[in-house]
């Protein structure tokens, strides 16, 4: 499985971007997609991830409200629209897909760099 992540972009505090991550190939397996971002000098951490069949999604406190996650509905593209930025959410921005059965998150996109000035 391939992920192509891109939408990523330099905006002000307050402005909005949409993420958009296509994956290809052997994609039926697919459980989750999520986003996940890694801000200089901190660890990678999960932001939301929806199910490829029901469509349920998590997020993290910290975007809850601002941040909304989706799919199409042949589940094989995964967005993230993001209101409301703040400079706190600069970061690389990495979409992945968990296959059924397994723990992890084992395919990843190339990660597409998102900058929030104040």
């Amino acid at each position: 499985v391939l992920l192509q992540a891109s939408g990523g972009g330099l905006v002000q505090a307050g402005a909005s971007l949409r993420l958009s991550c296509a994956a290809s190939g052997r994609t039926f397996s697919t459980l989750l997609l999520a986003w996940f971002r890694q801000a200089p000098g901190k660890e990678r951490e999960v932001v939301a991830s929806i199910a490829r069949g029901t469509g349920n999604t998590v997020y993290a406190d910290s975007v809850k409200g601002r941040f909304t996650i989706s799919r199409d509905r042949a589940g094989d593209t995964v967005y993230l629209q993001m209101d409301s930025l703040e400079p706190e959410d600069t970061a690389v921005y990495y979409c992945a897909l968990r296959r059924t059965g397994r723990p992890d998150y084992s395919a990843w996109g190339q990660g597409t760099l998102v900058t929030v000035s104040s």
